[in-house]
């Protein structure tokens, strides 16, 4: 057996080879579903935010129908907050942790109202400040709904850069930022 079958050389890590990989791998299978929502006209901040809240934990197989399931009742805060806990609740029952997540859109949507004049601000700040926000969904709202140059990673994504080599880090929030 030659040497170079037990180690073979290893190429430089290249990230331009390694999305182009990762796109093709990916074509065949639906759009993530913020994705999704915002092609189908659900892109404003706040229903970015408020779908993602609901994809937290959940297949997007439920959230999406279970999101749109609440924008067909409430699209904007000032209608979200028209609606009670329970009916929310109701509305969003087939996603994981239902009764936690109507409770938080519920109070997220009532801050909005009362301390932004029922606008959602593009500021990170503000996302993390509400409960249940953490990056991943900041940074899905900061990237789609306000068109912001952020990107979503978990402690998932975290992982696999580390494993290429591409990043060196004990946590997604010490390396990626906008």
């Amino acid at each position: 057996m030659v040497d170079s079958e037990i180690n073979p050389v290893k190429s430089p890590f290249d990230i331009d080879v390694a999305m182009q990989q990762l796109r093709e791998a990916v074509r065949p299978f639906p759009r993530a579903a913020m994705f999704e929502l915002a092609e189908q006209g659900y892109q404003s901040p706040f229903e970015q935010l408020i779908a993602c809240i609901i994809s937290i934990r959940t297949y997007d197989e439920v959230s999406l129908p279970v999101s749109r399931q609440l924008f067909e009742r409430a699209r904007t805060p000032a209608e979200m907050v028209q609606l009670t806990p329970a009916e929310i609740d109701h509305l969003i029952q087939a996603s994981t942790y239902h009764e936690t997540k109507a409770t938080q859109i519920w109070q997220i949507a009532d801050r909005i109202m009362r301390e932004h004049e029922g606008v959602l601000p593009c500021q990170v700040e503000v996302l993390r400040s509400f409960a249940g926000v953490g990056p991943k969904c900041a940074h899905l709202t900061l990237g789609i709904g306000c068109g912001q140059p952020y990107i979503s990673v978990d402690v998932h994504v975290h992982r696999v850069t580390n494993r290429w080599s591409y990043v060196q880090t004990r946590t997604p929030e010490k390396r990626w930022w906008h």
